[in-house]
């Protein structure tokens, strides 16, 4: 027996009773098929339902061959408290739901959009958890060959124009395809019967008019709200980043407290934020090119004070820095490697990383040092011959890590 679609009859029946007709174990999955049911199967772009039947949690709902599954969490249950011809109480996760019928209507309402201004025909639709896309082709239109970013605003204009004229969004269903092709369609049919049509606005001159298996509200003004993202060229198409109803009213709300943040932090207002960000980004240009000259000088010195301090020194020399990165470090060391006697040992306080460094004519080598003997404190790391660094969890194991290697090679 086919499951009953409440779904259809009524989109915004929150909970409902029904009978299951088949209880079934798949791959440690459990799924039941009832006579109806309220939550709607994965299917044309749109995600499933989720909610509840008698308290156990709806993991994913699917079509097949008529009847639709419902997966449940049994984690909390016997699976033998199910069983075909027990009543069961259905509850829908309404917000999830509603979430849905906004970004799945409105993206009817934009791809009609795009296909009355454009010429535009939607090859592929798809709802994720961050944004939904639309790709477009221009097929129908050759004196477009690109969709530009005032296009898209256009667009965007335009079916928001929708969404305040409040709509009629209906959806008609019809046993015979030649029934349904008497409609403006805004795609050629691809089912032979069972096909609903949803259209938005009038018969006669609809906003849009398409096939379509997803649930939608009864007026576009529900929607709320549509905003597009990015455009961008996908494989000989144009790709519509967009979002409708809550979604982008939070997306609006997340982007609209950042720049509240970059206008106070920048003490600017909406019309010259781009100015002082410019503005603020040379200033930050030229900081970096003075910081990164100085750097240089600084590793300069320190590569001549080493110098000195090894050619002075009977034992290895050993120096710790904070403030310099482990990059600068390293340039420090290749800039001394020819003069040093032995080895030499460098550490990076913040990274509790000790660099080893020796020349090529050293008998000593870093990166077998670091290899036999970090472990031993905890330490791991690698290198070469001339070059090698050890990084410990601890940074009192730093000074027992150099004492060992300096009396292992005395």
């Amino acid at each position: 027996m086919k499951t009953r679609r409440l779904f259809k009859e009524d989109v915004y029946l929150k909970e409902a009773e029904a009978v299951i007709t088949s209880v079934t174990e798949f791959n440690g999955k459990t799924m039941i098929t009832l006579d109806r049911t309220i939550f709607f199967p994965t299917g044309g772009g749109q995600s499933c339902d989720s909610g509840t039947i008698d308290g156990l949690a709806v993991l994913d709902v699917y079509e097949a061959d008529g009847d639709i599954y419902h997966q449940l969490d049994i984690s909390s249950c016997d699976i033998s408290q199910l069983e075909a011809g027990k009543h069961v109480k259905l509850l829908l996760d309404w917000p999830r739901r509603f979430d849905n019928m906004q970004r799945h209507c409105g993206e009817h309402i934009l791809s009609g959009i795009f296909h009355r201004e454009f010429g535009g025909v939607n090859r592929g639709f798809h709802m994720g958890d961050q944004y939904m896309t639309i790709d477009i082709s221009l097929e129908e239109r050759p004196e477009f060959d690109r969709i530009t970013w005032d296009m898209a605003m256009l667009a965007e204009l335009e079916a928001n124009k929708v969404i305040w004229q409040n709509l009629p969004v209906i959806s008609r269903h019809y046993n015979d395809k030649k029934d349904a092709e008497s409609l403006p369609l805004r795609k050629a049919l691809s089912l032979e019967s069972d096909i609903t049509i949803v259209c938005v606005g009038s018969i006669d001159n609809p906003s849009d008019c398409v096939a379509c298996c997803g649930t939608h509200p009864s007026t576009a003004g529900q929607v709320g709200l549509l905003k597009i993202y990015k455009v961008e060229s996908n494989k000989g198409m144009f790709r519509i980043y967009f979002e409708a109803g809550q979604r982008a009213l939070k997306k609006y709300r997340e982007q609209f407290d950042v720049l509240t943040q970059l206008e106070n932090s920048l003490s600017a207002g909406s019309g010259d934020l781009m100015s002082k960000y410019k503005a603020q980004q040379e200033k930050n240009r030229e900081a970096r090119t003075a910081l990164h000259f100085l750097k240089k000088e600084i590793i300069r010195r320190e590569a001549q004070d080493l110098k000195k301090s090894m050619a002075a020194s009977q034992t290895p020399v050993s120096r710790s820095y904070r403030l310099l990165s482990n990059d600068d470090i390293s340039s420090i060391a290749r800039e001394v490697s020819s003069e040093i006697p032995k080895i030499l040992f460098l550490t990076h306080e913040p990274t509790k990383t000790v660099f080893l460094c020796s020349s090529e004519k050293s008998l000593v080598d870093c990166g077998r040092l670091v290899k036999e003997n970090a472990s031993i404190y905890g330490g791991k790391g690698g290198g070469n011959k001339t070059l090698a660094r050890a990084i410990f969890s601890k940074e009192e194991y730093i000074p027992t890590f150099i004492d060992l290697l300096e009396k292992h090679l005395r």
